[in-house]
This record gives C-alpha cells, structure tokens and sequence, in this order.
C-alpha cells in the first residue's frame, strides 16, 4: 500500500487502469486518491497540495459525525424520515410491528420489561426499506415519464458508500438509507440515475441532462457529500 502524507492526514494512493482523471475519495475518517495508473507522483503530491483545504474540511465535518452518539434504539429517540424528525414509542403488542403515525414511529413489541433493542432495530431496518421500495418506484416511474426513458428494473439495495447505481442494461437499484434524506435529496438521486440512462457517463452531456430536470442537483449532491455518513440506523 503506498501512501502519501499531508498536512494533518495520511492519504492512500489508489492507481486503476479504468481511470483517466484523478478522484479524491474521503470515507470513515479515511483518504483515498484514485488516480491513473501512469500518474507520476510529484502530480499526486501537487494534486494534495491543491486539496489539503477540501480535504481537512471534509476530515473534520465526518469526524463530527461520527462522534455522534450510537443509537440504542429505546423510547424517545429521533429517526428522520425524508427529511422529517419522527420521535420513536415503543408500546406492547401481540405481534412485533411498526408504524409512522403523526409525528412518531410507533414500535409494538411483546413484553417493555426486556432488552428489546435488537428487535427494535430489525423492525426499523425493515420498516425503512419498505418504504424504500414503495417510494423510489414511485418516485422513479414518475420521472422516468417526465425525462422520458423507461428503466428495465428497479432494485432496492444496501450500500455502505453509493446512493444509486444504472446498468447498461438500465437497471436502477437504489440504497434504502436514502429514506434517512431529504425529499429533495432523493428526487436528485433518482435524476441522477435515470440520466444515465440517456447518458451513461458523466460527461457535461450528462450534467445538462440532471440540471434541466433538477435544477438544485449541486445543492443536493453537496447535501449528501456532507451527510451521507449520518444517514444510518
């Protein structure tokens, strides 16, 4: 593993025969800079160099984020939900359940004198990815009409670091943490993917394509650069 040491980071040297520009890739506290394979090395120290700022600030904004404190999954936490805060209840009842009534999501388990956080996660893991599938198909069918292209399926995932995803073939699949986002954040996500499907790069062909349909795509895709970290159960 080669790396490369910047001012308050070590950054990973990642070389792929795939790429023909350079990528910096910040995940769980972690650099990465993916560059071509022929990229000499004094272009990767000045590629740092030129980064150290953006780099230091997103370093520290997920650090932020990951000293939040762990969920345990008991009466009175906050779950957000398309952009919405809803406060969690546990109640009993004959079978385990979960609901989103008002401002609350309502969890029904057997018996309030035991440990019931393993079941309540499972049940909101669940639950979020239901939603998932109702939501993103709705959402994607929608579109698809407006922008005019018909994908050939629509999958939903779990992803530890892609929002979406299109094949060749025009299958979208879609991450069900993008439940934990803002309505507007997945309206970009879902143009996002379906505009591959008229541009399957991203090319300024592609971009022209996302910003007619969604004009606020900047504001969105810096939204999820910034707290896509946070968006999990």
């Amino acid at each position: 593993m080669k790396v490369i040491q910047g001012e308050g980071f070590t950054a990973e040297i990642i070389r792929s025969s795939k790429r023909k520009t350079s990528a910096i890739k910040i995940q769980k506290g972690l650099v990465y800079i993916i560059v071509p394979i022929d990229l000499s090395r004094v272009a990767i120290e000045a590629l740092v160099i030129n980064k150290t700022r953006w780099i230091t600030e997103k370093l520290r904004h997920q650090q932020s984020q990951l000293a939040l404190p762990a969920k345990t999954f008991s009466a009175g936490e906050y779950y957000a939900y398309l952009g919405c805060e809803y406060v969690l209840t546990i109640i009993t009842g004959l079978t385990p359940k979960i609901k989103l009534e008002q401002d609350q999501l309502i969890v029904s388990v057997r018996d309030l004198s035991i440990d019931n956080a393993a079941i309540t996660k499972a049940l909101l893991i669940n639950w979020y990815k239901k939603q998932a599938v109702g939501v993103l198909k709705l959402k994607t069918q929608r579109y698809a009409a407006i922008i005019g292209v018909q994908p050939t399926r629509i999958t939903i995932k779990t992803y530890k670091a892609r929002w979406g995803s299109c094949s060749l073939s025009g299958a979208l699949q879609f991450n069900w943490k993008l439940m934990l986002a803002p309505d507007s954040v997945v309206d970009y996500v879902v143009v996002h993917e379906l505009c591959h499907l008229l541009h399957h790069n991203h090319s300024p062909a592609f971009w022209a394509a996302v910003a007619r349909y969604c004009p606020e795509y900047r504001n969105h895709s810096a939204w999820l650069k910034n707290h896509g970290a946070s968006l999990e159960i």
